[in-house]
């Protein structure tokens, strides 16, 4: 628990606008990884601080470790439909996509997403639409869907979702071309 506190105590400490020493955390952690949980006690801590350099950490190690979520699957869920932070709903959006969902936690999932694309941080918005578009590509029923949502997305939102939303159309149509036919523009 000790080595848990420390951990926390070095995401402490200056305003939002910094990360920090989340980098130096990330490093420790990828050394140790039975820290790891620190980070998901860190994504409840009452620092906001805190809260957002566990969150980044936890995004930065699970890009080459999605696994080590899994464990903690069902807490992550809950945190993402609870969040009011937008650091937390942004880094949650990119990291709940690593997670092996069933049908019931892809559907909670993509309604939490929705429900993201409400807020009023653009950062939110824009990785929301990563999100459902991340789960799109695991799940071909929600392809059309989404689809749907992102072009609408673009007719109304910031310059960011709508060069973001081009790239996802990219993505969504690569998996409805066959591979053979070239992609016209």
């Amino acid at each position: 628990m000790s080595t848990q506190l420390t951990i926390l105590d070095e995401l402490r400490g200056g305003d939002g606008r910094s990360i920090g020493r989340t980098s130096q955390v990330v490093a420790i952690i990828r050394r140790q990884p039975g820290l790891f949980p620190a980070l998901i006690d860190g994504m409840h801590h009452d620092d906001e601080v805190v809260r957002m350099r566990a969150a980044d950490a936890l995004e930065k190690l699970t890009v080459t470790n999605p696994e080590w979520l899994q464990p903690f699957r069902v807490q992550l869920i809950k945190l993402a439909a609870k969040a009011t932070q937008q650091e937390l709903r942004w880094h949650l959006a990119q990291v709940l996509p690593r997670l092996e969902l069933s049908r019931r936690d892809r559907v909670i999932v993509v309604a939490v997403f929705r429900r993201y694309l409400q807020d009023q941080s653009r950062i939110v918005k824009t990785f929301a639409m990563q999100g459902l578009t991340d789960l799109a590509m695991q799940e071909h029923r929600l392809r059309a869907p989404i689809r749907r949502r992102i072009l609408s997305l673009m007719r109304t939102g910031s310059p960011s979702m709508k060069s973001r939303g081009r790239k996802l159309l990219l993505q969504l149509r690569a998996l409805t071309v066959p591979h053979h036919a070239p992609i016209s523009r």
